[in-house]
């Protein structure tokens, strides 16, 4: 059975059966039927849907309330033209109606901190960078789900970490923010199907009680329904282990991300 012959989400999203699961909800199917758009139409969203997106993204979870991410929405055609120039010539940035920056953003911290007189040598600790990056993807995956379920498409934009100070500056951004990625929304163009993309089995990425190391037949697995999508998609074939070795194997595979650390240090974070 190939997976476009495949009619359960679940068995889709794996590119095989998964026995045992309880029935998914509708929230848990449109999240099984996610897969990243690339080619938009050139139709704006409808009034106030900025807002309502950022309203289900500030519903996301916060660790213990300190909410110390931001957002810049970007809708302006000039700035999300050096968008995709900044993300290594990616159109679909400039293409979209919308990019959303979600930013790691202990400015507004340091600046309540020293309104009020207190010290902020907290916010020079690793502890700080990794809260605020985790609070803006959560954030960040909240509005995309919403999106998602009015019928938007969307695609994360890693490559804007190539040039962070370069991104900063472009944005106006103060010290003490970042943006840990882009989110690009718009109204897929219906001409361009789009699969939805086979992931880890969950013998892999699932773990009951203590981590299991032995996931080569799982892996194994993978490659093999990766294969099958790329043949299915009429892309090269390519598997998915050889997608790792691309991008971590080696520091080429970090388009310039490997002095990510000492950029991040000159806009102002810590790592002690």
């Amino acid at each position: 059975m190939t997976l476009t012959e495949q009619t359960c989400p679940i068995a889709t999203r794996y590119g095989e059966a998964l026995a045992g699961t309880a029935a998914p909800t509708p929230v848990i199917e449109s999240l099984l039927a996610h897969r990243s758009v690339r080619n938009f139409l050139p139709q704006p969203l409808s009034a106030g849907t900025v807002e309502l997106l950022v309203a289900a993204a500030s519903s996301a979870p916060t660790s213990s309330n300190l909410q110390v991410w931001s957002v810049v929405a970007v809708q302006d055609a000039a700035t999300r033209a050096k968008l995709a120039e900044l993300a290594g010539g990616q159109k679909h940035i400039a293409e979209a109606p919308l990019c959303f920056l979600w930013i790691a953003d202990l400015s507004r911290t340091e600046t309540i901190l020293q309104a009020e007189g207190t010290g902020t040598e907290a916010l020079d600790h690793t502890e700080a960078f990794l809260l605020a990056s985790v609070d803006a993807m959560l954030a960040a995956q909240n509005a995309l789900v919403a999106a998602e379920s009015l019928g938007l498409g969307t695609v994360y934009i890693g490559g804007l970490r190539n040039h962070p100070a370069e991104l900063a500056e472009l944005i106006g951004l103060p010290k003490r923010a970042y943006v840990v990625a882009g989110l690009v929304v718009g109204h897929p163009d219906p001409s361009v199907a789009t699969a939805v993309k086979p992931r880890l089995p969950q013998d892999a990425v699932l773990h009951h009680e203590r981590y299991n190391a032995d996931q080569a037949d799982a892996v194994a697995r993978h490659d093999a329904a990766t294969l099958t999508f790329r043949a299915e998609q009429g892309l090269s074939p390519q598997p998915w282990t050889a997608l790792l070795k691309g991008r971590l194997g080696s520091l080429k595979g970090l388009s310039g991300r490997h002095v990510l650390r000492s950029t991040l240090e000159g806009l102002g974070f810590g790592f002690r």
